[in-house]
């Protein structure tokens, strides 16, 4: 699987992008809306799930690496999510703090949408995250995702749901044409 933006190439994962992927999830600062960084366990078992989810449902989360230099900059891609007691589609994304501000999760998150709709039966795909994490419904709603609703589980930050249906998708990329 490989999708390529004008900037970015998103690929499976392999076993090789752990050095990778643990300098992004074991970063406080990136991981500062999760209840803590990551360990090397714990990397590892997020590499293995998307492998997983690879084979259970031909998507996940993708490597991201710069077209240009093929340097790993994070992950974006389709999750099967259970937000708020549903198991639901998610666009999920994690970039390297280096790289913020640049666009690249806005211009991963839009071509993972854009493949979600165009290779999946979902008529929603969703995005959550916690309430403060500014970045994060940002760039769902700079893909065209609007909030729907927002949970809490005991003891937990407040949780904002973003979501875009295949018909406003569609009726978006149409008048883009």
């Amino acid at each position: 699987m490989i999708i390529e933006t004008k900037r970015l190439k998103l690929r499976e994962y392999i076993q090789q992008d752990f050095a990778d992927l643990y300098q992004i999830l074991s970063d406080p600062i990136t991981m500062s809306h999760y209840p803590a960084p990551y360990d090397y366990k714990m990397t590892q078992r997020w590499i293995d799930w998307n492998l997983d989810n690879y084979q259970r449902y031909s998507f996940g989360l993708w490597a991201i690496e710069l077209k240009e230099n093929g340097i790993f900059i994070g992950d974006c891609g389709i999750t099967m999510q259970n937000i708020d007691g549903e198991l639901l589609p998610e666009i999920g994304y994690h970039i390297n703090k280096d790289y913020w501000r640049q666009g690249f999760g806005k211009e991963a998150a839009k071509a993972v949408l854009d493949w979600g709709f165009s290779n999946t039966d979902f008529n929603c795909l969703y995005s959550y995250m916690t309430k403060s994490n500014v970045a994060s419904y940002s760039t769902a709603k700079s893909i065209g995702m609007e909030k729907v609703k927002e949970y809490q589980l005991q003891g937990e930050e407040i949780h904002c749901v973003y979501a875009i249906t295949k018909e406003k998708w569609l009726r978006e990329n149409c008048n883009n044409n």
